[in-house]
Formats: structure tokens, C-alpha cells, sequence
């Protein structure tokens, strides 16, 4: 379970991070990536009035329903501004609108994720990482760079050629650079620019991201 000493403040955007234990791979195939996904959308809501892995069982007539009734009409306790989900490790930028959002959003997530894997490979123990860390953005600078950087995460990995970074599924590129429907927040970071066009060629910007990497690495890894 994460714990944090330090309380997270409402409507304040949070660079949010945590590695599996001893770094080993943990999202293997795409039904891994799409049970995180899912996970991710049904924790953004607090105190849901069942587990997820009854709502998978729901038949499509009463998940819509659910949705209808617990997603539809009720405000998220927490705004996903970005993310992406890599082999070991995942990212985001959350901006809690409660008491307790973010611990509480990762704690769901975190613990949900791991019995589902465990129960899939037959394996027991803990798979992430005890305390997840978190940097509060402070600038709007840092706002947006550190949104690069998630963005940039899969293309530094090598897990995919640079120009290819809007194809990974996995992250929230993709609603940055389209008209894709998606529960992410985009709106106040693409405000800082004219067009969707140009937020991907500032994420494409290899060296002036390199440049301004090393500028902020001490705040997302602090």
C-alpha cells in the first residue's frame, strides 16, 4: 500500500511515478496494457460500489448501466492531465480534486493490477514498488516539459523509433495529437499552444528537449 508522509493538495498537479520491484517487467502483452488502462479509468472515481473484477464480469447491458450511473454522472476525485504505461514502470500527471486522491487512485490501481498478474503467472508477493514518488509542478514550464517527457518515455526506452511515438497505445500521445476520445485531461496543457500540431512537434523537439531535460531532471526524480 503507498504511503506518503507529505498530504497531496487539492487542484494541484502532481508528476506521479512508481517502478516495479527489482525493475522487472510487468506489463508483458497487450491484455496487460488494456487491464491497466481500464484500471486506470474505473479508479478515477472514488468508493466504487464494487470491485473491478466484478464490474469485468458484468454482462455489456450492465456495464453500461454502471457506467451510466457510477462514471457518467459523477466527477472523477482525480484529473489524469497525462500518462504512459511502460514495461516496468508507469507515469502520470494528476491533478486531485479530493482529500487522499492521488494515494488512493494508486493504491486501487497498484493493488488491483498486482492480483490480477499474480493470479495470471501464478506468482505471489508484491509487485510494485512500497512508496510511489511525486513532484508537485509548480511552473507552467514544468508543466508542459515534464508532459514531454512522460510522452517522450517509450521513444528514450527504445521501445519504439521516434517517429513513431503517436502509434503507442499505451500512453496519452495519442489524445494530445488527435481528435481520439479519452478520459485525459489535455485542455490545460495544450492551452500553452496554437494547435495539437504543435505540441507534437515540441514533444518531437529531440534537442531542446534534451536541453530542458537537464534542467528538471532534479524535479522528476526528486
Amino acid at each position: 500500500m503507498p504511503y506518503r508522509n507529505t498530504p497531496f493538495v487539492t487542484n494541484q498537479i502532481y508528476h506521479v511515478f512508481n517502478r516495479s520491484i527489482a525493475s522487472q517487467t510487468v506489463f508483458i502483452d497487450k491484455y496487460d496494457y488494456k487491464r491497466v488502462l481500464d484500471l486506470i479509468n474505473f479508479y478515477r472515481f472514488s468508493k466504487p460500489p464494487l470491485r473491478f473484477s466484478h464490474y469485468k464480469r458484468l454482462s455489456k447491458t450492465q456495464k453500461e448501466e454502471f457506467e451510466k450511473a457510477f462514471m457518467i454522472n459523477r466527477s472523477p476525485m482525480i484529473e489524469i492531465l497525462a500518462f504512459c504505461i511502460m514495461p516496468n514502470h508507469v507515469h502520470f500527471l494528476l491533478k486531485p480534486k479530493e482529500k487522499n486522491a492521488v494515494s488512493n487512485f494508486m493504491r486501487n490501481l497498484q493493488n488491483s493490477y498486482s492480483k490480477y498478474f499474480n493470479t495470471k503467472r501464478e506468482r505471489t508477493g508484491s509487485l510494485f514498488q512500497f512508496m510511489f514518488k511525486a513532484v508537485r509542478m509548480e511552473t507552467d514550464e514544468q508543466l508542459v516539459h515534464v508532459s514531454r517527457y512522460i510522452h517522450l518515455n517509450p521513444a528514450t526506452a527504445y521501445i519504439v523509433d521516434t517517429e513513431d511515438l503517436d502509434k503507442y497505445e499505451w500512453s496519452s500521445f495519442k489524445s494530445y495529437i488527435s481528435d481520439t476520445q479519452s478520459n485525459v485531461s489535455s485542455e490545460m496543457i495544450l492551452s500553452r499552444f496554437k494547435s495539437k500540431q504543435d505540441y507534437k512537434k515540441f514533444v518531437f523537439d529531440q534537442l531542446e528537449y534534451q536541453r530542458e531535460l537537464a534542467k528538471i531532471k532534479h524535479l522528476i526524480f526528486d
